[in-house]
């Protein structure tokens, strides 16, 4: 018997602009119209005989029926991937380890730590991908993340690693090494923004217990390793997490001419799916992760 299936390409178109709430961006990630998206929809509507969205105001909302079709579905398009990556690389996704962070933590603090998990679990492959404290852990393919947060998560477990401490950082090509300069003199330099975080600056001041008025600006952008990056060549003062800097602030690269670092109110999380708590790979991951920064 033939099945019951509408065509994957408006499961594409669905499953994109639920998740993004939005036909427009969902047309841009698959590369086609948002007529096309519309189209799309309208047909797998047709199909199910069921409405999937309807409008709030400017705002789309997912129907009932809608938002238990694309739990469901996000599950099975993200299986249908495995299984076809499996047939692929010859293997099954079932025996590595995913493992989702933030980009610039994935780039300075994680690798210099997973060469000692490789040479103890040399069987177990390793991905790593990008993952924000936004992940949805009822249907994202992630094995584990390391996230900031406060420690709540829908659909996972969460174990505290270390907590966020912050410190404004400068070059010596700006500010020389040695400068006695009150902390509010920050707003006397020119200031870099993280796009992602745009209340550091805020946060700063709150924590540690400034008063200040003023405009805040500076040229943003998008994480910390982009923002790491531009304090070492002076283009202007930085608030970045401490333990992303350690070896610029001993190598003489970075200083912190306004004080002492402060913790923010996050801190950074172990966080797997409760779907994988048993998960072998998972627990010989968390179990070895926990153990490394107990001896650090």
């Amino acid at each position: 018997m033939r099945r019951y299936l509408p065509s994957l390409s408006a499961l594409h178109a669905f499953e994109a602009a639920a998740r993004y709430m939005n036909f427009t961006r969902a047309a841009d990630d698959l590369g086609l119209t948002q007529s096309g998206i519309s189209r799309q929809i309208r047909n797998l509507e047709e199909f199910l005989g069921a409405t999937l969205f309807h409008r709030s105001g400017p705002r789309l909302v997912l129907t009932e029926t809608g938002a238990n079709y694309y739990r469901n579905l996000a599950l099975t398009l993200d299986r249908l991937e495995e299984i076809s990556i499996d047939a692929v690389r010859g293997r099954s996704v079932d025996s590595s380890l995913m493992i989702g962070t933030h980009p610039t933590l994935a780039s300075r603090w994680l690798p210099e730590r997973l060469g000692a998990f490789i040479g103890s679990y040399p069987d177990i492959p390793l991905e790593v991908m990008p993952a924000m404290p936004s992940t949805d852990f009822e249907t994202t393919q992630l094995d584990v993340a390391i996230l900031r947060g406060v420690g709540t998560w829908l659909h996972a477990r969460s174990i505290e690693l270390f907590p966020e401490v912050l410190a404004v950082v400068a070059s010596p090509a700006l500010i020389p090494p040695g400068s006695k300069l009150d902390p509010l003199q920050f707003a006397e330099f020119p200031l870099l923004q993280n796009a992602g975080r745009p209340s550091l600056w805020l946060n700063w001041l709150r924590l540690a217990k400034l008063s200040y008025s003023g405009r805040i600006q500076g040229t943003r952008f998008a994480h910390h390793e982009m923002i790491i990056n531009a304090a070492i060549h002076g283009l202007g003062l930085a608030v970045v997490p401490t333990f992303y800097i350690r070896q610029e602030v001993a190598n003489g690269q970075l200083h912190m001419p306004f004080g002492e670092p402060v913790q923010s109110d996050d801190s950074y999380y172990l966080v797997y799916p409760e779907r994988k708590f048993h998960n072998p790979n998972v627990i010989v991951f968390r179990d070895w992760l926990l153990r490394s920064l107990r001896k650090a």
